[in-house]
């Protein structure tokens, strides 16, 4: 068997009158973050952590912001889509740990459906998946609610 280790990260701004989508998930928040997707950012590290471990170009090569066809796209495709990328050559998912790190809202009673969700597109079960939530004890953009980062590390394995 062979293995491969990814790592992604992903940072999107947060702002005012768009919706928060983690993990594929809308959380209830008064800033939401932006980008030309729905900018989940917590998929987004994912994909690109799927596709290093792969030894492919990274999310933007794939679903560039300049594109039409991605303008607010549901960022469990894009998941789904590099799932099917890896898939291709025989890679599949072995596990995935992740961190998001935003200052507000408290995250952790959406963890479960955001594992759940991502664990079906990634062809693994919950127990493969694991998101964790942390603050930047109030410095930096995140820290000032400017921003929300992700980080994650995948593992991927072939036969």
């Amino acid at each position: 068997m062979k293995i491969r280790v990814g790592y992604g990260y992903d940072v999107h701004q947060l702002v005012e009158d768009r919706p928060l989508v983690l993990g594929g998930v809308t959380v209830p928040s008064d800033l939401g973050a932006l980008g030309h997707s729905d900018a989940d950012v917590l998929l987004h590290a994912i994909c690109d952590a799927l596709l290093g471990a792969a030894g492919k170009r990274d999310i933007g090569f794939y679903f560039p912001d300049t594109s039409q066809e991605f303008k607010n796209i549901d960022s469990k495709i894009l998941l789904k889509r590099c799932i099917e990328v890896i898939s291709a050559d025989g890679w599949h998912v072995g596990n995935i740990d992740s961190t998001l790190v935003l200052e507000a809202p408290k995250v952790m009673k959406f963890v479960p459906d955001m594992k759940a969700i991502i664990a079906e597109i990634c062809l693994v079960t919950g127990d493969d998946v694991s998101i964790k939530a942390t603050t930047s004890e109030k410095m930096g953009f995140v820290g000032k609610r400017e921003g929300v980062t992700a980080h994650a590390v995948v593992l991927i394995q072939k036969d």
